[in-house]
């Protein structure tokens, strides 16, 4: 605290002197006193209040990132938190569901009748299949997994969602912000376009060569190349409410350009449909 409080009175002074000293060159111009050595004299004086401001404008901007990362952090961490007990949860039931497996043999005598029993059994497990995936507590941002777990968690109940982790070690050098804006950006487009007939959402997390990539798929319907080739056109959308619409991709698609990534889309005939597929690298 002491540190920023010397800060911004240093910032205050430069303000002031800055005041100062254009009123002080304009009454010597006026006054017909302003020489060359006066001149220099205040050249140093500006340079030195000008690069007091410059200094104090990327102190704000850096501020204001690591606000946003705190920020950030406190919201998702919750989340990852959330994961770890509902897997931890899911382990205590997968050991009752293989004790109940195991012993069914106890009750049940005849041999093709507990097979009958034991497959019934495990499809009613599976139809009941949690969204929490363990492979999202293994890799090494949690905050990224953390936001995963709670887009998932929150997604509409009619939407399949599978998730694969080909890396667990995640490395990028973008701020967590910009990764939560940009994927937050496909995670919600791709659950928007999911309906209960088409319903399933593919999302796969790697990392390669320093970069993280990112990509989700989901089914569509009746889309041309046309359509794809506007998706990150400012106000550009094929929603039919319009309005607030249309600026998610592109600034997802503006934040990637400025870090050096890249967002591709690609379109795909799947069985009797569509399949979209964003791919962010960054």
């Amino acid at each position: 605290m002491a540190e920023l409080g010397r800060k911004f009175l240093y910032r205050i002074f430069c303000v002031v002197a800055l005041i100062i000293a254009i009123y002080l060159l304009i009454d010597l111009y006026l006054s017909h006193t302003l020489d060359v050595r006066v001149m220099v004299l205040f050249g140093i004086v500006f340079s030195v209040i000008l690069l007091g401001l410059l200094d104090w404008t990327q102190n704000y901007a850096a501020l204001r990132r690591q606000e946003q990362e705190l920020m950030i952090y406190k919201l998702y961490i919750k989340p990852m938190e959330e994961l770890t007990k509902d897997i931890r949860a899911r382990q205590h039931e997968f050991d009752n569901h293989m004790n109940a497996i195991l012993n069914m043999h106890v009750t049940i005598a005849d041999y093709d009748e507990l097979v009958e029993a034991q497959s019934a059994y495990c499809k009613d497990i599976y139809a009941d299949k949690s969204r929490c995936n363990p492979a999202l507590l293994r890799i090494s941002d949690k905050i990224l997994a953390g936001f995963l777990y709670s887009k998932i968690i929150s997604a509409p109940g009619y939407i399949d969602i599978d998730i694969q982790v080909l890396s667990q070690e995640i490395v990028t050098p973008v701020s967590e912000h910009a990764l939560v804006e940009i994927i937050g950006t496909l995670t919600d487009n791709a659950f928007e376009a999911a309906t209960p007939d088409k319903n399933k959402v593919e999302m796969v997390l790697d990392a390669q060569n320093d970069k993280l990539i990112f990509a989700i798929r989901n089914q569509v319907e009746n889309l041309t190349m046309s359509e794809i080739a506007r998706f990150f056109e400012k106000g550009y959308t094929t929603k039919q409410n319009r309005e607030g619409r249309g600026l998610g991709l592109y600034q997802a698609n503006q934040i990637a350009k400025r870090h050096r990534g890249e967002i591709t889309v690609e379109l795909s005939e799947h069985g009797d449909g569509q399949e979209i597929c964003f791919c962010v690298k960054i």
